[in-house]
C-alpha cells in the first residue's frame, strides 16, 4: 500500500484546515498551520476558485485523509455505504468510524489515527479476546477491545492508566484502569466531529 511520507502539516494545507494528523501538536500554537494556513507550493496563496468538481475532489481527499485509507479502499467503503438501507453518505461515515484504528483513536489510546494505526499492526489489541492486527477490521455493536495482557506492563499502556477520559463518544466506552473499552452502538453521522461534507463525496462518485 501506498504511505504518504512527506510532511504531514502540508495535507492540512492543501485541504485548507486542520485534519488533526499530528495529536497534541495540532491543537499547539507552534502548528505550522497556525503560520501557513495557504496551500502549499510556489504559487498556492494565489489559486483561484476552484470548480464544483474541485470542491468535490477536495472533500473526498480531505476525507481519506483524516482516516489515513487510500483510494481503492475508500471506493470501497463508499460502494459498501451505497448498497447498505440508509443514506449513503452518513452509511459510509460510519463505516468509516467503525474501523478498529479509528475506534483505539476515539477512545483516547492513540495521540492520532496513525499512532492507533500503529498501535494495532504492532497486535497490541484484542477484540473480543481474539488478537487482531488489522486497522480496517470493522467494530460491531457489543464488541470488547482490551490490551492484550502480555502488554499491559509496556510504558506506553502504563501511562494510559493514569488518564482522565475526556470527549469520549456515547457509542463507546473506555476503562483505562482495565485497559478495556467496549462498543456500546454502532456509530451514527451525530458522532462524526470532523467537518465533512459527505454529500459533496456521494455526488463526485455518483457521476
Amino acid at each position: 500500500m501506498a504511505v504518504y511520507r512527506d510532511a504531514k502539516c502540508k495535507l492540512c494545507r492543501r485541504e485548507g484546515g486542520k485534519l488533526f494528523l499530528k495529536g497534541e501538536k495540532c491543537y499547539m500554537e507552534k502548528c505550522p498551520f497556525n503560520k501557513r494556513p495557504t496551500p502549499p507550493g510556489q504559487h498556492g496563496a494565489g489559486r483561484k476558485k476552484v470548480s464544483e468538481y474541485g470542491q468535490q475532489l477536495r472533500e473526498k481527499q480531505k476525507t481519506k485523509r483524516i482516516y489515513g485509507v487510500q483510494e481503492k479502499q475508500f471506493r470501497h467503503y463508499y460502494e459498501v455505504a451505497d448498497r447498505m438501507k440508509g443514506i449513503t453518505g452518513e452509511n459510509m461515515l460510519s463505516l468509516l468510524e467503525r474501523r478498529l484504528d479509528n475506534v483505539i483513536f476515539r477512545m483516547g489510546i492513540g495521540a492520532s489515527r496513525t499512532q492507533a494505526r500503529q498501535l494495532v499492526n504492532h497486535a497490541h489489541f484484542t477484540v473480543n479476546g481474539r488478537t487482531v492486527n488489522v486497522p480496517s477490521y470493522s467494530i460491531k455493536a457489543g464488541d470488547v477491545i482490551a490490551v492484550k495482557e502480555n502488554r499491559k506492563n509496556n510504558k506506553f499502556f502504563e501511562q494510559i492508566k493514569t488518564m482522565k477520559v475526556a470527549n469520549m463518544p456515547k457509542w463507546l466506552e473506555f476503562d483505562p484502569e482495565k485497559l478495556e473499552g467496549k462498543v456500546l452502538a454502532l456509530p451514527t453521522r451525530e458522532d462524526v466531529d470532523s467537518q465533512i461534507a459527505e454529500h459533496m463525496i456521494v455526488e463526485l462518485y455518483s457521476k
